[in-house]
């Protein structure tokens, strides 16, 4: 097997209401290339929060009593934490410049994917992750389906943290068009032993790799296309891939 990951280039800076579907049509143009079936395209989460217009302007935000009390424990601005925790159901844990919160859509994430970085030329303004991510990647698979007939898998990715372990890897918030978990349970090892609770993040070992590519900081590639893996069919969502509470031992 062999497995090649391309980053798009030509990508602009994205803005409000921006065409994501015709800015990776644009950029598959420029590179000589053409979706094909088994294709999957990651797709970072910060150029479809910009289309969306997911901008706040922390100028306008008036910090809740218990945003201030938050902000004197953790040492984060008044009017960001109030941001967070509109964002999020929960603090899972808290302490100087370190705020972790499970986010409405159900993962746990430090500062509930509010973000700084590449939003803005002003420290006033954030950017918040897309409204509903297994919607946006639903909605661009089919835009981008419909325009060259390819059946495609496309994830939606972001940057997250890890407990007991340094450093952020690239992760799933959104999926279309393939499974976002792969079950091998009954399957046989090397030995012929049946697995018995193997499943596989799919779509985050997608997120990771491309990630390689996308980068964090002034890289400007935010589409990646992955192609020659052997995709199962399917139609995960992120959602699938949330442990749920009762089987969570860190809660």
């Amino acid at each position: 097997m062999q497995v090649t990951l391309t980053a798009l280039p030509g990508i602009p800076i994205v803005r409000p209401g921006d065409d994501i579907a015709e800015l990776i049509l644009e950029a598959l143009d420029r590179s000589g290339l053409a979706l094909e079936d088994g294709d999957i395209l990651a797709v970072t989460s910060k150029i479809v929060s910009k289309a969306e217009g997911r901008f706040v302007d922390l100028r306008e935000i008036e910090p809740s009593l218990r945003a201030l009390e938050i902000s004197s424990i953790v040492g984060k601005d008044p009017r960001l934490v109030e941001v967070i925790l509109r964002e999020s159901t929960h603090i899972s844990r808290m302490a100087p410049g370190v705020l972790i919160v499970t986010h409405r859509l159900g993962f746990t994430s430090a500062n509930a994917g509010v973000d700084h970085s590449n939003a803005a030329g002003s420290e006033d303004i954030v950017l918040l992750l897309p409204e509903d991510p297994d919607r946006s990647a639903r909605e661009l698979r089919e835009r981008l389906s419909a325009a060259t007939g390819a059946e495609i898998g496309l994830v939606i990715t972001d940057s997250h943290g890890r407990p007991f372990r340094l450093g952020t890897v690239g992760v799933a918030i959104g999926v279309a068009g393939m499974p976002a978990l792969l079950d091998l349970r009954g399957r046989p090892d090397l030995f012929g032993r049946e697995l018995r609770v193997t499943t596989v993040g799919f779509a985050d070992e997608i997120a990771a790799a491309a990630g390689l590519l996308t980068g964090q900081a002034d890289e400007g590639m935010p589409v990646v296309l992955v192609r020659g893996l052997d995709v199962p069919t399917g139609n995960g969502s992120a959602a699938d891939l949330i442990r749920p509470p009762e089987r969570d031992l860190y809660r």
